[in-house]
């Protein structure tokens, strides 16, 4: 839990320090009356604010001194409240719970919006949050604020949010931050369960409680004992089981289906939905007070959509996650994550998860450019690379697919002196010729046949489109 800060009291009357010190306590502050060279041994974490009363002559230097520290001027002597951005005041005699109010409230949000934050503990499991819940957007450390500031408690939390967010890894970091972090966590996904079986799924059945319970059976309230039970899609559920839900989250207590003893239900609820919970209230399709009894603390999950600046942390996340789990990865050229940087993602999480997932698949531990992503994450111009080969190479690749398509089809193919004899004349052969006549033949029968369709005739001869463009070139070869 939070430790309460503690309003310093400084103040040598001993009738105004007596008064003080009845009003803050009743008011519900901690106080404790220090000496004015105490105050600079102050730690910013403890303390709310000092008030300044008679006994302190030099307090615009001191507040110099620590600008760490709100100061409440209720000196008699020496009202100059505005003079330092950490003074407020003055605080006369006379002050109502009103003034007195608003000052100790300004004092608090001193702190809250410093600029520079005193050193704090760290929660254990904060370092395992921020490798889960991804993101250095305001929006994802606020979402974490939220998620530690509630752990600590056993209060119910609501998870809002579109499909694909996180709402369950939200629910898992609010298990793994709290207490109960020793005992199970149990998800139960509302949604894909019938009607008619889910409260024994819930809450388990006895020996015979209905056709088919052959034994007993315990529920997932049972299995979550001590630990954090996760109602995902709650807005899925029917209203009768509604009804059962939310009397046992009221009384704390549950039966099995067919029995009549009752279990204590020492579990911490954490329910999720995509749904809007407040117009099916309106339609009659939610329970009212199930809906307040569930929002204690609701906690949304912000779209990815909403926050773009994320994307490319997610996808070095995501991949280095891929690359230690599965052995492989993906890496991806500036224009690609450009390109992604422009998706909208109305999948959210999982659909970038999935289409890493694709990547891996396709180009496992290759460099990755917008051409090499589906077309749906094309978003920026882009052009296919086009390299250049040697020209022997490109003369082997024409040799190799003619004679493959000679052995494939031995009948009909016709690839000109090749065929004539296999052996060598006594005079020799001028060889680059020969391959010449049987390229360029072979390059115009496939133009021929593909209605001198360039791309088409490519295919029939494996290879690219711009390398028959410029062997056509070459040889002179145009439709006439």
């Amino acid at each position: 839990m939070t430790k309460t800060r503690t309003v310093y009291l400084v103040e040598q009357q001993p009738e105004r320090r007596q008064h003080f010190e009845t009003v803050l306590t009743f008011i519900g502050e901690t106080v404790e009356v220090i000496s004015p060279s105490d105050t600079l041994k102050l730690s910013a974490t403890d303390a709310l604010c000092v008030i300044a009363g008679n006994g302190i002559d030099n307090l615009m230097e001191l507040a110099g001194d620590s600008p760490h520290l709100p100061f409440i001027c209720a000196n008699t002597q020496q009202h100059q409240a505005l003079q330092k951005a950490n003074v407020i005041g003055p605080l006369e005699d006379s002050f109502d719970y009103a003034s007195l109010s608003n000052m100790l409230h300004y004092c608090q949000a001193y702190h809250q919006q410093m600029p520079i934050k005193p050193a704090r503990t760290r929660h254990p499991g904060s370092g395992k949050l921020e490798q889960t819940l991804i993101g250095n957007g305001r929006t994802m450390k606020h979402v974490r604020q939220l998620i530690e500031q509630v752990a600590v408690t056993d209060a119910n939390v609501l998870v809002l949010g579109e499909s694909g967010t996180g709402k369950e890894v939200v629910a898992r970091g609010i298990h793994d931050l709290s207490e109960r972090n020793k005992g199970p966590f149990v998800p139960v996904n509302c949604g894909a369960i019938p009607g008619d079986l889910l409260e024994s799924e819930l809450f388990g059945h006895e020996k015979g409680a209905f056709t088919g319970a052959i034994g007993a059976r315990k529920g997932r309230f049972e299995l979550a004992q001590g630990g954090t039970l996760f109602l995902d899609e709650i807005g899925d559920m029917p209203m009768p089981m509604q009804v059962k839900l939310l009397r046992v989250l009221q009384e704390r207590t549950f039966e099995r289906v067919g029995g009549s003893k009752s279990i204590v239900a020492d579990v911490r609820v954490v329910a999720a939905t995509h749904r809007e919970l407040e117009q099916m209230i309106i339609d009659g399709k939610f329970r009212e007070d199930l809906y307040y009894r569930l929002n204690v603390f609701p906690i949304e999950m912000p779209a990815l959509r909403e926050r773009q600046e994320d994307v490319p942390l997610l996808l070095q996340e995501l991949t280095q996650r891929f690359k230690k789990e599965r052995g492989v990865g993906v890496r991806f050229t500036e224009r690609a994550l450009e390109s992604l940087s422009y998706h909208r993602w109305p999948g959210n999480v999982r659909e970038l998860t999935n289409l890493i997932e694709r990547l891996t698949i396709m180009h496992p531990d290759s460099l990755v450019d917008v051409p090499d992503l589906p077309p749906k994450y094309q978003h920026v111009e882009h052009s296919a690379p086009s390299p250049d080969y040697p020209e022997e190479m490109l003369e082997r690749e024409a040799l190799s697919a003619i004679f493959n398509e000679s052995d494939d089809d031995s009948d009909d193919a016709q690839v000109g002196p090749a065929n004539d004899s296999s052996e060598l004349p006594d005079d020799g052969v001028n060889l680059k010729d020969m391959l010449t006549e049987i390229e360029t033949g072979m390059i115009a029968q496939a133009l021929e046949k593909s209605d001198w369709v360039v791309a088409k005739a490519a295919e029939l001869l494996s290879m690219r489109r711009t390398t028959l463009v410029e062997k056509m070139k070459k040889y002179g070869i145009q439709k006439d």
